[in-house]
């Protein structure tokens, strides 16, 4: 099965499936390549097997570019967006066409969003004035601020067992551990191994000392928060730089990769092959996301304004 749906005029930053059904698919999309303009959130209706085609469910438009988006996990209908403008919005898909809540404390722009799929009560937001912010949806500020990198915050994930703990990737070539309860909001861990920018990073939800990043120094690395000072394994580098990483929810052995080559790919982490590669796209891919409900089935965005939803064949 393969679909499309084109964001006429807007560039596909990120992509994310519902984690409540298997029939939504949300996406975060800018003009101009976000560099201005306005932003448009596009929540879709995933095909029934056997039809062609993602259908448009609504629409939200936003006064400046969106970057990152992350469905709550505490109520199906919602979710927040990363903006140009440095703002987080909340929005409701049950509703009309303006947030329930919007939160502006980032003075740049918010480049990442993630719920704490945990803990469930709280999320993160990474940014270009080198924050990371911690928030809750009924709040009306953020709860703690994190700084300690150098430069723009590509990331903020959580961790896949300790609902207090985070890492965070960015341009100072870093990835940083943090928890949520240190007095002092500072890093508990530092791992340097990256030559030039970290620009994604995920958890292993099966291995869950286990995380891979990539960087604009055209590789990907497998790193093991037990040992900070050296990666456990490193793929690359590549003829281009991987924008973005996604351990698959049903293998600890699998990630898909979204770049600037054009493609999505599956990567199996235990030899470093590439075992299936999505190649119908014709710019840069910047988001990617495996669907929770159905293995093997991913969705990717790119700047030639299509998102796809494809099955890709996976190995034991």
């Amino acid at each position: 099965m393969s679909a499309r749906y084109r964001t006429a005029g807007f560039k596909g930053y990120a992509v994310k499936f519902s984690p409540f059904t298997d029939r939504l698919l949300a996406a975060a999309t800018s003009a101009n390549f976000g560099l201005v303009g306005n932003g448009r959130l596009c929540i879709l209706n995933t095909p029934v097997s056997g039809t062609q085609g993602l259908q448009p469910r609504q629409q939200y438009d936003t006064q400046d570019g969106l970057f990152d988006l992350s469905w709550s996990e505490v109520h199906e209908n919602q979710l927040v967006t990363a903006s140009g403008d440095g703002s987080i919005k909340l929005w409701d898909i049950t509703l009309g066409h303006h947030p329930v809540a919007s939160w502006k404390e980032h003075s740049r722009e918010t480049m990442s969003v993630e719920w704490n799929y945990i803990a469930k009560t709280s999320f993160l937001s990474s940014s270009w004035d080198g924050s990371i912010k911690l928030w809750a949806p009924n709040e009306p500020r953020s709860l703690r601020t994190f700084n300690d990198h150098v430069g723009c915050v590509y990331t903020g994930a959580w961790a896949p067992r300790q609902t207090d703990q985070f890492a965070s990737c960015g341009e100072d070539k870093t990835v940083k551990l943090w928890s949520v309860n240190e007095p002092n909001a500072k890093p508990i861990a530092s791992f340097s191994g990256h030559v030039d920018q970290v620009v994604s990073l995920d958890w292993n939800k099966y291995s869950p000392n286990m995380f891979v990043t990539s960087s604009t120094d055209r590789t990907i690395k497998v790193w093991d928060i037990r040992n900070p000072r050296s990666n456990v394994s490193m793929f690359g580098p590549f003829e281009f730089p991987v924008r973005r990483v996604k351990f698959s929810p049903f293998s600890p052995n699998f990630v898909a990769t979204a770049g600037y080559d054009m493609s999505a790919s599956i990567w199996d982490i235990r030899n470093g092959s590439v075992v299936f590669v999505h190649d119908a796209h014709s710019e840069f891919v910047f988001g990617v996301d495996w669907s929770f409900f159905h293995p093997g089935m991913i969705a990717s965005c790119s700047w030639d304004e299509q998102i796809h939803v494809f099955n890709a064949p996976i190995p034991k």
